[in-house]
């Protein structure tokens, strides 16, 4: 863990869930195939319990690495040569062809964003920027409001076009629009993992990518995978609850370990792309469970934004399975939607 002067938050992407490795009484090395490493900027951790007799370990890492390069390639922001950075660095306002796989993603982020009226914005990347979280050199200061506002006029998913007739392409309605697939990217890519898996004939897994999840069939012990939620805290790592999931997707969204200390005011890294500004309300940690991956990366993302109230009405409303935590003056609270509760079988 890296500390920075005038920064009390961690500067790496870390899980916010613990990967119970024993899932039950089965130690790591007693799964047939497990496989681990670096991707998208984080890390990356795959579990099988069973596998087929005509699965070669070796040839599927090959398999898994060559897609995890694959879609690096197509949505990275930090390669200048990925086809997003491509689209970015591109000033036309035509039409620009795509790949299926930017497709799809572009596609569901404009519906997460629509859904929640701009509280998930893949554009706002120039604001994530002005406060010192993205690939731009830091400054650990707080913009001004005419910087604040300068950015926000530049930003907008309502500037981004998508279209499926006769080709798969995408336009921007301004020339310097900027793209960044950062908080539903990596759902996406864990969700072509685990079809990669089912392809091989495997129906029992696990894959885990910067924290978000993608789960099939029984662990090792003939169990749902058991899962614990992290309790929000920077500088410790403590189990807040563990859930008993299968055949869903989970992801996790935090402000606790990303942010930076000026003048005594803590900013966090999660900017609200309606306002420019850092989000101030009380929600900690925020969990998703969903059907794809992707889909509850975005949402976790997007409730992040809207806060304690706002993200639970709204979550309600749409039957989203989420699990919130809540600061408190002293520790946290525990609050889940209903159909939280109908996926899983909270373990403690």
């Amino acid at each position: 863990m890296k500390y920075i002067k005038q920064r009390r938050g961690v500067w790496l992407c870390l899980p916010l869930v613990f990967l119970l490795s024993a899932c039950g009484s089965k130690t790591e090395q007693e799964y047939p195939f497990t496989y681990s490493g670096l991707t998208e900027g984080t890390s990356f951790h795959i579990k099988v319990s069973k596998l087929p007799e005509s699965v070669i370990s070796e040839q599927l890492k090959h398999q898994i690495m060559d897609l995890l390069d694959e879609i690096n390639g197509q949505m990275s922001t930090y390669l200048e040569d990925s086809e997003l950075s491509s689209f970015n660095q591109n000033t036309s306002t035509d039409w620009v062809p795509v790949s299926a796989p930017l497709f799809t993603v572009l596609k569901e982020a404009q519906r997460i964003s629509q859904l929640t009226n701009g509280a998930f914005d893949v554009t706002v990347g120039p604001l994530v920027n002005l406060w010192g979280f993205g690939p731009d050199p830091t400054k650990f200061v707080a913009p001004d409001d005419a910087l604040i506002q300068e950015r926000l006029n530049k930003i907008g998913y309502n500037y981004l076009s998508i279209k499926e007739e006769e080709s798969l392409a995408v336009k921007k309605a301004m020339p310097d629009l900027y793209v960044d697939l950062s908080a539903i990217a990596k759902g996406y890519t864990v969700d072509q993992v685990g079809l990669l898996l089912e392809k091989n004939g495997i129906t029992d897994y696990m894959v885990e990518i910067g924290g978000e999840i993608r789960v099939r069939g029984q662990n090792a012990s003939s169990e749902p995978w058991h899962i614990a939620i992290e309790q929000p805290t920077s500088n410790e790592r403590v189990v807040e609850k563990v859930v008993g999931i299968t055949d869903i997707a989970m992801a996790t969204s935090g402000d606790y370990r990303n942010f930076f200390e000026a003048n005594g005011v803590r900013f966090s890294h999660t900017i609200d792309p309606r306002t420019g500004r850092p989000i101030t309300h009380k929600l900690a940690s925020i969990t998703i469970l969903s059907k794809t991956t992707m889909e509850a990366d975005a949402l976790a993302t997007a409730i992040m934004v809207l806060g304690p109230d706002e993200g639970y009405k709204f979550a309600e409303r749409h039957n989203i399975a989420a699990f919130f935590i809540i600061k408190k003056d002293s520790g946290f609270d525990e609050k889940s939607t209903r159909a939280f509760a109908s996926f899983t079988k909270l373990k403690r």
